[in-house]
């Protein structure tokens, strides 16, 4: 089954191959969750000796995602949880972002660079004035949030401003409609008192049917306030 989103080797880490596959296909099919990569032990559908980086990530991103699997992946197999996995090997990849040249640049500047810096351009605003930015999520990850992937808001995230959400210019015009509705009702039932964790599991539920019913996706996002669709 895993072969049906195989798009090119990568490369290869002794017993590890690493695969470009079409995330958009998995995230259709068999897991809304999977976003900028994965592996065997946080998605069992990837087969063990397998890592997997979605094809719309930025190819300059790629080796940053590399470290943290291949760290990632050696934890977990030695028996580590999932959570403390991820923790270890997100420091790594944000360790290695900071020795960009690039975010080096940014980073002498200023440790916390204006929130408007990593705008690209404004995709629209909702009837309750919830404007809806398209931003760099390089440079995101780089120096905000190194797990910062495909979408995020106020609520969740302290460094994006009040009354914002944030897409990653990673995703394809195509997917935007599905993360921009799961981050705008995510956002409306946290306002109304519910924990991220509720919020998220619910969004992503909507999301999941929602790309499987074209006439759905529009309706709520209508509801919550959006037009552009």
């Amino acid at each position: 089954m895993a072969e049906i989103f195989h798009l090119k080797k990568l490369s290869r880490f002794g017993k590890l191959s690493a695969w470009i596959v079409n995330g958009q296909k998995i995230r259709e099919t068999i897991e809304p969750e999977f976003t900028n990569f994965g592996q065997h032990y946080s998605f069992s559908f990837i087969p063990e000796n397998e890592l997997w980086i979605d094809k719309e990530a930025s190819p300059d991103e790629r080796r940053f995602f590399l470290d943290h699997l291949l760290m990632e992946y050696k934890l977990m197999e030695a028996g580590l949880p999932y959570e403390r996995a991820i923790e270890i090997a997100g420091a790594k990849e944000k360790l290695e972002r900071q020795r960009a040249k690039e975010v080096k640049k940014i980073l002498k500047k200023t440790s916390f660079p204006p929130p408007n810096s990593v705008h690209e351009k404004l995709w629209g605003e909702t009837a309750n004035k919830i404007s809806v930015w398209i931003v760099d999520g390089k440079i995101v990850r780089s120096v905000y949030f190194v797990d910062f992937t495909e979408g995020g808001h106020d609520l969740v995230y302290s460094f994006v401003p009040d009354g914002q959400v944030w897409l990653d210019n990673d995703l394809k015009a195509i997917e935007r409609p599905y993360v921009l509705l799961h981050e705008l009702y995510e956002r409306s039932l946290m306002k109304k008192g519910l924990t991220y964790s509720q919020a998220h599991w619910r969004a992503s539920k909507l999301e999941w049917s929602s790309r499987h019913n074209e006439d759905q996706l529009k309706s709520k996002l209508l509801e919550l306030g959006w037009s552009l669709v």
